[in-house]
């Protein structure tokens, strides 16, 4: 009997940015789960655009999914604006398909689940950067398996 051959999917790469710090998640080689990588502490352009290049190297990156911080309204808020130019300079310097994917309340649930889980309150910070970049990415991954299989059949 034959072994089903796995199919490994592009990888995509989702950022939480923020002004201090980046957190990065990658989905897996399945392209159906978003596991944390690392937090980038943010110096300037030239050394955070040099970290992202690392990554989209070393593990064969395929598209961007940042967040997109807006009000609860829907507005776009003075965070959501940087994290948009920033999505643009990524899409300038590494010509990879960019998506902006709604992050409300991301930063929020990813302390409650550290919370939950009995993490202490010192020392989150590049931890819910991390967990804010799954928080996102996995939310796109979810909703882009839904929409996939909602054109089939």
């Amino acid at each position: 009997m034959e072994q089903p051959q796995r199919v490994d999917v592009p990888r995509l790469m989702g950022l939480d940015v923020g002004d201090r710090r980046i957190g990065v998640a990658l989905s897996d080689q399945l392209g159906l789960t978003a596991q944390p990588l690392l937090t980038i502490t943010r110096t300037n352009r030239r050394a955070d655009l040099s970290s992202l290049r690392r990554i989209i190297r070393k593990h064969g990156i395929a598209e961007i999914i940042v967040g997109n911080p807006l009000y609860m309204s829907g507005d776009l808020s003075p965070q959501a604006a940087k994290a948009q130019a920033f999505a643009a300079t990524l899409v300038e310097e590494f010509h990879l398909p960019m998506h902006l994917w709604d992050e409300r309340l991301t930063t929020t649930q990813a302390h409650r689940q550290l919370d939950d889980a009995g993490h202490a309150k010192m020392g989150r910070k590049g931890i819910i950067d991390q967990l804010a970049a799954v928080l996102i990415l996995q939310a796109f991954l979810d909703h882009r398996h839904s929409s996939m299989r909602g054109t089939k059949g």
